[in-house]
């Protein structure tokens, strides 16, 4: 029986023989139907979870029922992580970015089921997080293994991984042109033929799987017929300005909550409190379980009112005035509820929500919802000018405050962030660290130049480290400083090194990021310059190694 590194070995003798176009086009069909698989798979398991809680777990404690199903959801999700998965899959869409950036494009292998069974967990169970972003990551994941299993360079595996997150957004909307430019918006892949091929046989060849496997039942699926107006302009850029603010409140209370739940060590502490405030908030605000995908079908149909019926808001009456005011606490909420989810333990997405804030906010503003963000979802491409007019107005007041998406905040802060400008992406690919020499021969600030010309002798650089008994860098010496007394042995016993040395113009503290390296070394101009580590001595950078790491890396990334 063949082991798996034998059949490796033989498929990749056979694939040394295929013209790499040709297979990239291959495998992007292949990750796109895969992908697709998955995505019907995890929306059908979300879908009929969510049934058989209702049906089977309400029975006759339908209060009870919003309290603690979603903290039961979220306990299971917890248990499965912690002693089956044992690794942290929150957060998909961050982790593919930082796989992209850090870990060569290189996804562990159990992405591919295991966001999805904790994320089926959670949603299915009244968790108000969205199933998108552990599709993109369990796709990504299936583009990632496929690549590493074939042997493919940086730049094959990435596009795979550009091509499963692709064909997850092009198979859970059935919108092929939505997965494209979520891969290339998000992922922040290059634009080039090369890839824009690849994506698009990936995103139709999902699209397709979806309109043979996945029911109207689990799809967000819906149709708008109407015309553009010149004069609804000025409430296309009120709707553009409101939406847009309350992106940057989603986006601001999402970081700050999560990062309060951060602060609480203990899980099933943290588990405690989200299940209270997620369960508390769903019994008051019933539309904040699971997706929202119906609470936004609900408002396409004219049946807002009907989101107040057996709430404990139904005394109010259902006038324009209390389903408003209801809408404004679905808005104000629902940030704390899916961060209550995240923070908590669960395992879901933010796009999901944010598509629910959109509609809410396009209720709040229009009364009816007549706009929507993506044209393919609705069918409703006359109402294309609008949607640019509302995404655009909305983008521009969101990244007036807030410079990165909420994908990408957390990774710009680290510096850990692809982006498309090409220059930037390799600075964030680079592993600078790898280009420090940690093996010249070091000297001591009282030893003598006969003990620094020993050294010389021993030494392939012409560069020495000073440090002092406890690893502290003191200075360094050049080779051409003391060239010319190296060949006057008088002053062998008298000289000390400590007389010899000078200050570097800086250093570079082993943690900080390639940006802060490269630009150590412009306003130095410095040709090499000391690593430390909190002062300690760590080895010796040079501008020459990072330049020819640079380059090599260009070339990864780059057209062949």
């Amino acid at each position: 029986m063949f082991n798996t590194n034998f059949i490796r070995k033989i498929i990749n003798l056979r694939i040394e023989d295929i013209d790499q176009t040709k297979l990239l086009y291959v495998l992007s069909l292949l990750v796109g139907l895969l992908s697709a698989l998955a995505a019907v798979l995890l929306k059908n398991a979300v879908h009929y979870t969510q049934i058989f809680v209702i049906d089977k777990l309400v029975a006759n404690s339908h209060s009870f029922f919003y309290f603690a199903c979603p903290m039961l959801g979220m306990l299971l999700t917890v248990l499965v992580v912690k002693y089956l998965v044992k690794d942290n899959i929150s957060h998909g869409i961050s982790r593919v970015l930082f796989a992209i950036s850090r870990k060569k494009s290189r996804i562990k292998a159990h992405n591919m089921w295991s966001s999805m069974l904790a994320s089926t967990l959670t949603i299915g169970f009244g968790g108000s997080v969205g199933a998108e972003a552990p599709i993109v990551l369990t796709g990504s994941a299936i583009g990632s293994n496929i690549g590493k299993f074939l042997n493919l360079n940086y730049k094959h595996i990435t596009l795979l991984v550009g091509c499963g997150a692709a064909g997850a957004v092009a198979g859970i909307f059935k919108a092929p042109i939505a997965g494209i430019v979520f891969t290339l918006e998000i992922l922040m892949l290059d634009l080039t033929m090369s890839s824009i091929v690849p994506l698009m046989i990936s995103s139709v060849t999902a699209t397709t799987v979806a309109y043979f496997l996945m029911g109207e039942d689990v799809l967000f699926s819906f149709n708008m017929q109407g015309n553009f107006m010149m004069s609804n302009i000025p409430w296309y850029i009120a709707l553009g300005i409101f939406t847009g603010l309350a992106s940057i409140y989603f986006t601001k209370m999402t970081l700050f909550l999560e990062d309060r739940f951060a602060t609480i060590k203990n899980q099933y502490v943290k588990l405690l409190i989200g299940g209270v405030i997620l369960g508390g908030l769903i019994y008051l605000f019933p539309p904040l379980y699971g997706e929202g995908y119906d609470t936004i079908k609900a408002l396409l149909n004219g049946e807002a009112n009907g989101l107040l019926q057996n709430t404990v808001f139904s005394s109010f009456g259902t006038g324009l005035t209390p389903v408003i005011l209801f809408m404004l606490g679905l808005l104000l909420f629902k940030v704390f509820a899916s961060s209550a989810t995240n923070g908590a333990g669960g395992v879901g997405g933010t796009f999901a929500p944010t598509l629910f804030l959109g509609g809410v906010c396009g209720y709040i503003v229009a009364g009816t919802l007549k706009v929507f963000l993506i044209a393919e979802i609705t069918g409703g491409y006359s109402f294309l000018i609008p949607l640019i007019i509302t995404s655009t107005t909305a983008y521009m007041v969101t990244r007036s405050v807030v410079k990165h998406s909420i994908y990408h905040v957390q990774l710009a802060k680290k510096g850990e962030l692809i982006t498309h400008d090409k220059d930037k992406a390799v600075l964030t690919i680079m592993n600078w660290h790898k280009e420090i020499e940690t093996d010249l021969v070091v000297v001591h600030p009282d030893d003598t130049l006969g003990d620094l010309v020993t050294a010389i002798s021993k030494s392939k650089r012409n560069i020495f480290p000073v440090v002092d008994q406890y690893d502290i860098l003191e200075g360094l010496v050049q080779l051409d400083d003391v060239r010319e007394m190296m060949f006057n042995s008088e002053l062998y016993e008298t000289t000390y090194v400590k007389d010899l040395m000078t200050i570097p113009p800086s250093y570079i503290d082993q943690s900080e990021n390639i940006e802060t390296v490269m630009e150590t070394f412009r306003k130095t101009g410095a040709w090499n310059l000391p690593v430390l580590d909190n002062g300690y001595y760590v080895g010796i950078v040079s501008k020459s190694r990072l330049y020819a790491a640079y380059r090599e890396m260009l070339l990864q990334v780059s057209e062949e």
